[in-house]
């Protein structure tokens, strides 16, 4: 059974932006603001392998991931779970991530070989808890 109920996921796929939460090798919070895509119950998020954010993900396998409406009344989701670092079909998932940011296709769709030599994978959360949903008709 997913953690997403039908109107969490409407959300989520809808929504382009959150913060993300990592744990610091102390154990202290890390949040960054991100952009993602939804993929089944997997949140993808392209981002440097030199990042901290991607260096807390390989070494602790864990991430927590706040997803916010822009308008009022401002809804929110927080959902958290497994996570890794993903090379393989980061490609695709980056082109995809790139044109929801920039609203536009990209002329030449980037190689898993072109995000790589960019420095660049997937973190890949996987939905196991989500909570604290606010003003989400439905949830």
């Amino acid at each position: 059974m997913s953690a997403l109920d039908p109107s969490l996921r409407e959300f989520v796929a809808t929504e382009p932006s959150g913060v993300l939460g990592t744990r610091r090798p102390d154990g202290r919070p890390r949040l960054t603001v991100v952009r993602h895509l939804l993929d089944g119950d997997h949140i993808l998020i392209s981002t440097e392998a030199s990042r901290a954010k991607a260096r807390d993900v390989a070494r602790d396998g864990w991430a927590s991931y706040c997803i916010t409406g822009h308008a009022a009344p401002y809804p929110c989701v927080t959902v958290e779970g497994t996570a890794r670092i993903v090379t393989e079909g980061a490609g695709a998932t980056t082109t995809r991530i790139f044109e929801r940011m920039t609203g536009s296709p990209m002329e030449d769709p980037l190689t898993d070989e072109t995000v790589a030599a960019m420095g660049r994978v997937v973190i890949e959360l996987t939905v196991e808890r989500a909570y604290g949903a606010t003003h989400i008709p439905g949830a």
